[in-house]
């Protein structure tokens, strides 16, 4: 079955994306959720949506823009927004969340615009709105597979940097941490692995592919390294999920990986509270 299954060059392009994300977009979750900042992937997966309906309408009204990927502009708009949120973060630093509504707002308004601008909701828009795993392109591999790999640099490197600044950043400052520098390339990486989750999961939830399992691996882990590794799991079996499931049964592969992740953290919650009972239960 999985022979003929993987015969398909769309099949593989689909696999090979699939693995990518569900390791990348766990890692930048982990910070993410650490730090308090996980409606960031929200806001800027809409500053994306911008994007992609602008490449969309330079697309149909400029020849030149023709042989271009919305995608590409789409990232180039997250790019921008995730330094718009170092900006904010800077400039009212005791009330940091605020970078957030201003961001969604602002990228939700644009966007309305820039999709009716370019003759409304049609199935290029919904392709990238909703995710569909099993249109991803080799030119589109090519370019998740880049930021695959700028995404494990980065955390090679600056590991221990971003874990003193995820718990303490103004010790870390302290300590010599060049924090601004840090936290600027840390916003590039979340808008790049956004902008490479859109055509998995797509724009409306590629955050919680990046929140929910490490919701579930929080439930019962006791070390951040452990927490790493058990949100890469439950990440790549909800990828997984999706992707066989929108095979076989003709569903939305985004919504699937979704539910998937949710399906289990519900799980780990009930089996966490059900170890709980038997522990607390007397022994006869």
């Amino acid at each position: 079955m999985f022979e003929v299954l993987f015969q398909y060059d769309w099949m593989r392009n689909a696999l090979y994306a699939g693995v990518i994300i569900g390791f990348i977009s766990p890692l930048v979750g982990v910070y993410l959720v650490v730090r308090r900042l996980s409606l960031i992937a929200d806001a800027l997966s809409h500053v994306t949506l911008s994007g992609v309906a602008a490449g969309l309408l330079l697309k149909k009204e400029v020849l030149l823009f023709q042989a271009i990927n919305p995608l590409y502009v789409g990232m180039l708009f997250s790019l921008a927004g995730s330094l718009f949120v170092e900006n904010i973060r800077r400039l009212y630093r005791s009330y940091q969340e605020l970078a957030i509504p201003i961001l969604l707002s602002g990228g939700i308004g644009l966007g309305v615009v820039m999709i009716s601008a370019a003759d409304g909701f049609n199935v290029d828009i919904a392709g990238y709105l909703f995710g569909n795993i099993l249109a991803v392109g080799k030119d589109e591999l090519a370019l998740i597979a880049g930021i695959g790999l700028v995404v494990t640099l980065f955390f090679f490197l600056f590991y221990k940097e971003m874990f003193a600044l995820s718990f303490d950043e103004e010790h870390a400052a302290l300590a010599g941490i060049p924090r601004k520098l840090v936290n600027l390339f840390f916003a590039l990486i979340v808008a790049l692995v956004i902008a490479a989750s859109i055509r998995v999961v797509g724009i409306l939830l590629v955050s919680a592919l990046m929140t929910i399992p490490v919701a579930a691996s929080l439930q019962f882990t006791n070390s951040f390294r452990q927490t790493f590794i058990w949100s890469v799991i439950f990440s790549q079996l909800a990828v997984f999920s999706g992707l066989f499931a929108a095979y076989y049964l003709d569903w939305a592969s985004g919504g699937t990986i979704v539910l998937v992740s949710v399906m289990i953290l519900l799980l780990v919650v009930a089996l966490k509270r059900i170890t709980r009972i038997f522990r607390s239960k007397p022994v006869s």
